[in-house]
């Protein structure tokens, strides 16, 4: 299921979802002092046996704990895409003001922190990520390393407005079908 997706996986008015790593794509993790870019990729299986029983969300990997996988204000899922987030920003002061600022697109991207083991292939100056061992926090992030990590915020108004504006361009496409029947 994909965040744009109509289903939320937490009951919340402070809704958010979004890819906090993606698999099998390289991104530019660094450059070396000549120049030379430094890539890094997440393995498909990587987060087969990983410890994802304590995990929290921040903001840049640092201050406070918006969202948790213990107390249920944050959730966890493996995907094809990579690893999914979602999370309840309603129970704080702090959680909604980083909520209003994923809401205006101030913040969109995210980024993981764990431990793992990884593999250097020198031919591609790439590291890959092959196994997850701790997941520590899932962080929405101000610069990305990995830019096809997402991070949106949902909430019961947009889907009504935006379910009440499909619902009327299908009413118009079908008088404007009827019309041109007739």
């Amino acid at each position: 299921m994909s965040p744009n997706s109509s289903n939320k996986r937490i009951d919340s008015d402070y809704y958010v979802e979004g890819y906090a790593t993606t698999f099998d794509e390289p991104y530019e993790l660094t450059k070396l002092s000549d120049g030379t870019p430094i890539y890094e990729k997440v393995a498909r299986s990587a987060f087969s046996e990983a410890d994802l029983s304590d995990v929290i969300l921040r903001y840049d990997h640092k201050g406070p704990v918006y969202a948790r996988t213990t107390n249920g204000t944050l959730g966890l899922e493996i995907t094809d895409k990579g690893l999914l987030v979602y999370a309840d920003l309603g129970k704080t002061t702090r959680s909604k003001e980083l909520y209003e600022d994923i809401a205006v697109g101030n913040v969109n991207k995210m980024s993981i922190q764990c431990t793992g083991i990884r593999r250097f292939d020198e031919a591609t100056n790439t590291f890959t990520i092959e196994r997850v061992l701790k997941m520590y926090d899932v962080s929405a992030v101000s610069i990305p390393a990995n830019d096809d990590t997402s991070l949106m915020a949902r909430n019961i108004e947009e889907m009504k407005k935006k379910e009440e504006q499909d619902e009327k361009r299908k009413r118009l496409a079908l008088l404007l079908r009827l019309e041109t029947e007739e």
